[in-house]
């Protein structure tokens, strides 16, 4: 039962942080505290993990890990968490991040962009789009012409321009506050990886907790 004289802390753990290399990972950088206003400083200072070259750059610190140093801080606390229980914090290089983020842009940018061209040019030949294009010109206008050049002009624009429509983006403008479609499966996919990356962690703090029981038993 909750102590009425008892300071209570409310502990919500983001679901991922990014953190630059050399630097330990404190409260503060992984949660939302709501607490006492004298607590607050040495709470978001307290330091969890002081990551090692061996632990990667994908850490999983779980709330079961959290509590126990807040306790020893402030024994007297109540602590009541809140939402997830766990979060990933991913440690980065500061100097190699930009070059590598421009790297996999440009790399993305071609991909994507020759990879567009020849599925619709793929498609249009699958489906003799050339010829479909020089009959709607024949209809409207009365008279066959091998070379629709306006048509075909109006046409790649108009592919163009529902593109823009359907992404809802521009460059950096966007036409209004929904997600993108690319957005969605962007953020889709970084919640599979997160939820592996929590599996895999998970499986590893279980077999290293085997082995160490193992030894034990040996010695």
């Amino acid at each position: 039962m909750q102590s009425l004289t008892s300071p209570v802390i409310y502990i919500q753990l983001k679901s991922r942080v990014t953190l630059p290399h050399g630097e330990g990972v404190r409260l503060g950088d992984i949660a939302f505290i709501i607490s006492p206003p004298e607590m607050k400083e040495s709470l978001d200072s307290l330091l969890l993990v002081q990551p090692e070259e061996e632990d990667g750059n994908l850490i999983l610190i779980d709330m079961l890990k959290v509590i126990p140093h807040v306790q020893k801080l402030v024994p007297e606390a109540d602590i009541e968490p809140i939402g997830e229980g766990r979060t990933i914090v991913e440690i980065y290089k500061p100097n190699t991040r930009r070059k590598s983020s421009r790297f996999r842009f440009a790399l993305v940018w071609l991909l994507l962009f020759f990879g567009a061209a020849l599925t619709i040019m793929n498609f249009h030949a699958d489906v003799n789009m050339e010829e479909v294009q020089i009959r709607i010109v024949e209809m409207l206008t009365g008279r066959r012409d091998e070379h629709p050049y306006a048509f075909q002009l109006a046409y790649s624009l108009g592919i163009g321009f529902g593109m823009v429509i359907f992404f809802n983006h521009l460059f950096r403008k966007k036409w209004n506050e929904e997600p993108t479609p690319l957005e969605v499966e962007m953020f889709l996919y970084q919640k599979n990886i997160d939820q592996y990356v929590v599996h895999e962690e998970y499986r590893k703090m279980k077999e290293e907790a085997g082995m160490n029981r193992r030894k034990g038993r040996r010695i």
